[in-house]
C-alpha cells in the first residue's frame, strides 16, 4: 500500500545492536528484541541509533511507554528517515513529540505524507512542514488534516499560497477550525465590515493573524478603535494587521524614537492611520530613514507624520538614489520647483522617469547611473 514511501534505511550494524542489547540481559525472539527491565533500555536505544546524549536520551525515554521488543521503533524511525529526515531533524521532532515512536506506519504516519506528497510538496518541502507544523502528524487525516488543509486553501486563494505557508510559517495550521479561524472571520465581517477576501489580503502576509485568539483579536480591535480609527475606514484592517504584528515593547519603543525627532503622540497616531506599515520596520531601520530624512532631504518631521509613506520605502535602493537625481538636477538648473521632495520619493518608478530623467537623459545620462541600484529602474529602461 505504502511501500513507495517507505523505503526503509539501515540501522545501525547488527553488531552494535548486539552490543547495545545483549550487555544489558535482553534476549532474541522471532519477534525482534526483548527489552529487559532495564530502565536504560530505551536511553540506549536513543543514543546508538538516534544520535541523542545520554541526558536528551533519558528525558525522552520518560514519554515513552516500556517496548517488548524495538520493532515499531525501528520501524517509526526507518520510515522517517525514508522521508528525508536528517539526524538533527529526526532528534528534534523526536524530542518534541516522542510519541511519534509508538506510532503505525502503515495507517497513521504513511497517509499524512501521502497528503503532502500528492499536494505538490518536494521531499525537503514536506520535512520543512512538517518541522514547521508537527502537529500535522498528530491530525487524524480525513476528519481533521484535510478539512483544515481546503479551508487554508481557500483562505489563502491558491494552492500554491498554501504550499508556499506550509513550507514558511509557523503555527496556523494548529488553530482549530472551528473554535478559532471561523469565530474570527465572522468577527470580522460581522461587526468590523471586513469581508473575507479582504483578510485574505493580510492573511497572504501572516495567516498567524486569523489564527489567534478570539479574544486577543478583540482587543485588538478595540485598540485600534481606540487610535481612533472607525471600524468602516479602509484602512482598518490593515492598522489591525501592523499592530498584530508589532508587540508593545516596540511600538512604546517606536513612539519614544519618533518623539525624539520632535513628533508628538498625535503625530504618531496620524501616522500609522495614514501608513501603519512603518510599525513594521526596526528601530534601527526607522531611526536611519528619519535622520536622513530630516537631517539629509530636509523634510520637516510634521510633514512626515502626515506623508509618512517615504518610511517604508527602500533607503539604499529609492530614497538616497532619487535624492541624488534630484540634487543632480538642481544643480544643473533643472529643477527649481518648490514642490516638497516626500511626494517626489513617493512616485512610482515610470511615473519618476518619465518626470525626472528621461527629458534630460541625452544631456546627464549618469543620472540612469545614479539609479541603476533599483531593479525596477533597471527593467524599465531596457523595455523603453
Amino acid at each position: 500500500m505504502l511501500r513507495s514511501l517507505f523505503r526503509r534505511h539501515p540501522l545501525p550494524p547488527s553488531k552494535l545492536i548486539h552490543c547495545v542489547f545483549f550487555s544489558t540481559g535482553t534476549s532474541v525472539s522471532s519477534s525482534g528484541v526483548t527489552a529487559s527491565p532495564d530502565p536504560h533500555f530505551l536511553v540506549e536505544y536513543l543514543v546508538h541509533t538516534c544520535g541523542f546524549s545520554a541526558d536528551d536520551a533519558s528525558k525522552v525515554s520518560k514519554s515513552l511507554p516500556r517496548f517488548q521488543s524495538t520493532e515499531k521503533l525501528d520501524a517509526a524511525l526507518g520510515f522517517f528517515r525514508s522521508q528525508g529526515f536528517d539526524g538533527a531533524n529526526l532528534r528534534k521532532i523526536i524530542s518534541r513529540r516522542p510519541g511519534l515512536l509508538c506510532r503505525d506506519v502503515e495507517n497513521s504516519l504513511g497517509p499524512k505524507f501521502k497528503i503532502l506528497r500528492d499536494m505538490g510538496l518536494s521531499e525537503s518541502h514536506i520535512v520543512n512542514a512538517v518541522m514547521r507544523h508537527r502537529i500535522i502528524l498528530s491530525l487524524d487525516v480525513q476528519n481533521t488534516l484535510l478539512p483544515k488543509l481546503k479551508v487554508w486553501e481557500s483562505l489563502f486563494g491558491s494552492r500554491e499560497i498554501l504550499l508556499r505557508k506550509l513550507r514558511g510559517c509557523n503555527r496556523f495550521i494548529s488553530a482549530s477550525i472551528e473554535k478559532v479561524v471561523r469565530p474570527n472571520l465572522n468577527f470580522l465581517r460581522d461587526e468590523c465590515g471586513i469581508p473575507e477576501d479582504r483578510v485574505s489580503l493580510v492573511l497572504k502576509k501572516l495567516p498567524g493573524f486569523i489564527a489567534q485568539n478570539p479574544d486577543t483579536l478583540r482587543a485588538l480591535v478595540d485598540r485600534t478603535v481606540g487610535l481612533g480609527v472607525p471600524r468602516g475606514s479602509g484602512m482598518f484592517l490593515w492598522i489591525l494587521f501592523a499592530l498584530h504584528a508589532v508587540r508593545r515593547k516596540k511600538f512604546e519603543a517606536q513612539l519614544k524614537l519618533m518623539n525624539n525627532f520632535g513628533w508628538s503622540n498625535s503625530d504618531f497616531i496620524t501616522a500609522i492611520k495614514t501608513q501603519p506599515r512603518f510599525l513594521l520596520l526596526s528601530i534601527e531601520s526607522l531611526q536611519r530613514k528619519m535622520e536622513f530624512l530630516v537631517n539629509d532631504v530636509g523634510i520637516s518631521p510634521s510633514d512626515i507624520a502626515h506623508c509618512p509613506a517615504p518610511l517604508v520605502l527602500s533607503l539604499e535602493k529609492r530614497l538616497i538614489p532619487r535624492f541624488r537625481v534630484m540634487e543632480i538636477l538642481k544643480s544643473e538648473g533643472l529643477w527649481t520647483s518648490t514642490n516638497k521632495l516626500h511626494g517626489v520619493l513617493s512616485l512610482s518608478g515610470p511615473k519618476f522617469l518619465q518626470k525626472f530623467v528621461q527629458p534630460y537623459q541625452a544631456i546627464l545620462p549618469k543620472l540612469l547611473e545614479v539609479l541603476h541600484e533599483d531593479v525596477r529602474f533597471s527593467e524599465f529602461h531596457f523595455a523603453i
